[in-house]
């Protein structure tokens, strides 16, 4: 087998004690909450709006809404591109475990939720600036090599070794776009809104070999955008879709409450926007100013130490690279 673009993974617990790791992208949504002198509540407020969305969820015999709680790991993602033992941390997922307090049986979640790449950080925070693009505008190749490094971890030996499904990614919707109410109800993902055209970052993540389907959950303010590859309704149980829902809506309204915690519901046509004043805050502290200022620092790290050390490489390895070509 080769050592070149070789992944490996890594797990650490988010829970009330979690502390980002050295090399952890701080601009992801769980590192964010992990600082300054709220970190702990921060973390223990968190979890609790989690399990108690969890519940709101899973209602059937489960009368106290207690019944059911989440563990949830972070998942790093590692590639060593030489094969010399030096590995750069490029993909930042989460999986969840749902524990029944009643039967003490530990259920699958899903893999997946939410994603952070430090390619992503470079795309978007870097080439797109440089080039001066205006919301919505990217150049043909935008993604591409990102796009192949995430198929090459999720097809590689070492990821099917710990997980048995393909991610599911779960994040906010563009506030680029006009979304519309359909008559398709799911009884889990709720109702299905669809939009007038893909945004920037539907078709970043179809790059990742991802479609994306638009629901909004029963008692939430507005759709979720699910990218997955395969069949969301039929590939995953509920569980696995009840836990993806519970843990981004909750990470959801901590960042965006102008879309995720407003007073006013998504309509039967929806246009999101970070201006909607009539929303609540949770109680829970997190700097978003902070987060955009990040991810122009770590897409110019990665710039630095991923893209310009490795470029003739990554150029040829992704010229090569096929879905079907044998993953490390």
């Amino acid at each position: 087998m080769s050592k070149e673009f070789a992944c490996s993974i890594k797990r650490i617990r988010f829970d009330e004690n979690y502390q980002p790791a050295d090399n952890t992208r701080l601009t992801t949504n769980f590192a964010n909450l992990a600082r300054g002198e709220s970190r702990e509540e921060n973390l223990r407020r968190t979890l609790a709006m989690i399990n108690n969305r969890f519940n709101s969820l899973a209602s059937v015999d489960n009368p106290n809404g207690d019944r059911y709680s989440l563990e949830i790991d972070i998942i790093s993602a590692e590639l060593d591109v030489e094969g010399n033992g030096q590995t750069f941390p490029f993909i930042e997922t989460l999986k969840s475990i749902i524990i029944d307090h009643q039967t003490n049986e530990r259920i699958e979640g899903m893999i997946g939720n939410s994603f952070s790449s430090y390619v992503r950080d470079y795309d978007f925070s870097v080439v797109l600036p440089e080039l001066g693009c205006k919301t919505g505008e990217k150049p043909e190749s935008f993604g591409d090599l990102h796009g192949k490094l995430y198929q090459h971890l999720v097809n590689s030996e070492v990821f099917k070794a710990e997980f048995t499904k393909q991610p599911v990614i779960c994040l906010s919707v563009s506030t680029s776009k006009t979304y519309f109410r359909t008559a398709n109800v799911h009884p889990v993902l709720g109702v299905e809104y669809t939009n007038d055209e893909y945004s920037r970052t539907d078709d970043y993540f179809a790059k990742m070999g991802l479609s994306v389907r638009y629901f909004k959950p029963e008692n939430g303010n507005a759709p979720l955008a699910f990218y997955f590859a395969g069949d969301l309704l039929r590939d995953y149980t509920d569980f696995e879709l009840i836990s993806a829902i519970s843990t981004m809506e909750s990470f959801q309204k901590i960042y965006r409450p102008e879309i995720y915690n407003t007073n006013v519901p998504a309509g039967v046509v929806y246009q999101p926007s970070l201006n909607f004043q009539d929303y609540s805050l949770t109680r829970i502290v997190y700097d978003r100013v902070e987060r955009g200022q990040l991810a122009v620092k770590q897409g110019k790290w990665t710039e630095e130490n991923f893209i310009k050390p490795y470029q003739n490489i990554l150029e040829q390895w992704a010229a090569n690279y096929t879905v079907n070509s044998k993953a490390a």
